[in-house]
């Protein structure tokens, strides 16, 4: 019997569809982990293929190639590491969420996930099959209780694992980042080692993928409960630990102190923060370079929305590769000019100024034969903020640089926003973030300067765009509380409607006033048609627009009013 182990647990960055630069990925992993002795490699789930794939696992000519090269992958295995890896895979024509034991040159071992989650962002159940309840895979005479993500959310796979002799727990996943995720995952993972007595250790995908971020965070329970190794979340890292037999079972011998994980603010909100703005940089990243834009191009209001938003693109890829450009119309105070221009300034970001009072001449000497002598009203305020997509979007054809919208999640929540105006654009760090946390979010950037983030140390907001009160600027002496609720109130009221779909009796209970109440619930209501035409952004919570929360734009139910 095997008295010692030694596992590399990969937490890497794989693009979904990109099959052969994943499997490339997979051998330099390989190659890392032999130069240090592993006897196995682990990956995150659906590694090969990139989490999650959606509809391209329903192309046959995809999982050939995922096939073909999983087995030449399996031939390269016999003088290195063996590779435990997560890959979409087929036995008697059904479609499985799999994962793949490569040893001594064959694919020695398949276990396919039982439990498919059909909740939140995900659908696994319309494209893979739920594979039965998985025993344990014999691995040098060690056997490793091999579960995929959700398979750890219920006690039913560990419990089975236990009873068929499993001595390891291994968990093979793709969890994305929401606020509170890890600790989630460690209370989980901690219930799991006390029901059984096993060790565990979790290995999570990092990266970005459309709306999704996933944030790592890796990591190494004892049996006794006591986390012994943690990965840096945010970033690709391979975790080794080594572990031992004894007479009480397996040891992993890794000590957290050890084990590379960063220090985490003591600060509860302050972490909190600080992986909320980890959060949109990694998303953005990703999106930008996976599908290979030049840059960004946005819109710099002297508003904090948009200041928060070029922060994110800069520390994301760089001032070389963000453009803003400043398209003040006759409302634009000389405030939010010279704010502009300051956070421009900061950023060392390129910087234009694209007047858009012609435009605003031009429309109206169109449309006055059909408007006539009607009163000037959101009509023309909207026209300002097409005006000034059409320019954003003007620059993106002619620079290839993709538009990035600054819209944040009270706006989007109530439709405060203009389809086809400051709506345009290709992705939105701010979707999902509520506008008291972009307040708070934007204090802390200029407060910290985490690891990995491409801008300038120190204050990158200007201090006034921050204390200012908001406005869109698109009338006279015009501020967004004239038309909404104050944010704290206002941002209180929806997460209670959206994330905790609680009903009205119960929101005013909270101290809100029943009528504000009904007024945002009718304005949530209407602005489903305005969300589905809006870019993806990165989630942040539990329930973000997309894919999370999905109500219909007919809709007739008037139930809570």
């Amino acid at each position: 019997m095997t008295a010692g182990l030694s596992i590399a647990l990969a937490q890497i960055n794989p693009t979904v569809g990109d099959i052969d630069g994943n499997i490339d990925l997979i051998e330099r992993v390989e190659q890392e982990a032999a130069k240090k002795n592993a006897d196995l490699v682990v990956t995150g789930e659906l590694a090969v293929s990139g989490y999650p794939p959606e509809d391209l696992v329903l192309k046959p000519a995809f999982l050939d190639r995922v096939e073909n090269k999983i087995i030449g992958l399996a031939r390269r295995t016999g003088n290195g590491p063996a590779l435990l890896i997560g890959a979409p895979w087929r036995e008697k024509g059904a479609l499985y969420n799999a994962v793949l034991l490569l040893e001594k040159g064959k694919i020695s071992t398949v276990r396919y996930k039982h439990l498919l989650p059909t909740y939140g962002v995900f659908d696994e159940d319309r494209v893979f099959t739920a594979g039965p309840v998985p025993g344990p895979i014999s691995f040098n005479g060690v056997r490793l209780g091999v579960m995929i993500c959700e398979d750890m959310w219920r006690p039913d796979v560990t419990e089975c694992l236990e009873e068929s002799g499993a001595e390891i727990l291994l968990v093979v996943n793709g969890s994305p980042f929401e606020v509170d995720k890890i600790d989630q995952r460690l209370n989980l993972g901690v219930a799991r080692v006390g029901e059984s007595n096993l060790p565990l250790a979790y290995v999570n995908l990092v990266g970005g993928q459309d709306e999704l971020v996933f944030d790592g965070a890796s990591f190494v329970l004892a049996s006794d409960r006591e986390l012994r190794a943690q990965a840096l979340a945010w970033r690709e890292e391979i975790l080794f630990t080594k572990w031992h037999k004894e007479e009480s079972g397996w040891i992993c011998h890794s000590n957290i102190a050890e084990s590379g994980a960063q220090e985490l603010a003591s600060d509860e909100n302050e972490k909190i923060l600080a992986a909320v703005y980890q959060a949109m940089v990694l998303g953005l990243r990703d999106y930008i370079n996976k599908n290979r834009f030049p840059g960004v191009i946005l819109g710099l209001s002297g508003g904090i929305d948009s200041a928060l938003s070029a922060a994110v693109a800069v520390d994301a890829i760089g001032p070389d590769k963000v453009h803003c450009v400043m398209m003040p119309s006759p409302y634009t105070s000389d405030e939010s000019l010279e704010d502009a221009a300051e956070a421009a300034g900061l950023l060392s970001i390129a910087y234009d100024t694209v007047p858009i009072i012609d435009a605003m001449k031009a429309f109206e000497g169109m449309l006055q034969p059909i408007f006539g002598d009607a009163e000037a009203d959101t009509t023309e305020e909207n026209l300002q903020a097409r005006a000034r997509g059409l320019i954003v979007m003007a620059i993106s054809n002619k620079l290839g640089y993709m538009p990035l919208t600054t819209g944040n999640k009270s706006e989007m929540s109530v439709g405060y926003a203009t389809l086809y105006g400051d709506m345009c654009g290709g992705y939105s760090v701010l979707k999902d973030v509520y506008k008291t946390t972009v307040f708070a979010v934007s204090h802390w950037r200029n407060q910290h300067h985490d690891t990995g983030l491409l801008g300038p140390e120190g204050r990158v907001i200007p201090e006034r765009i921050i204390t200012k009160k908001p406005s869109a600027e698109l009338k006279p002496d015009q501020f967004d509380e004239d038309s909404l609720p104050p944010y704290d109130v206002l941002d209180d009221i929806l997460k209670n409607l959206i994330e905790g779909e609680h009903a009205i009796t119960d929101i005013v209970a909270r101290g809100h006033d029943p009528d504000v109440v009904r007024r945002v619930w009718h304005m949530l209501d209407r602005a489903e048609y305005k969300r589905r035409q809006a870019p993806p952004g990165v989630k942040i919570s539990s329930r973000a627009f997309g894919r999370d929360r999905r109500y219909p734009i007919t809709n007739g139910f008037t139930g809570l009013l």
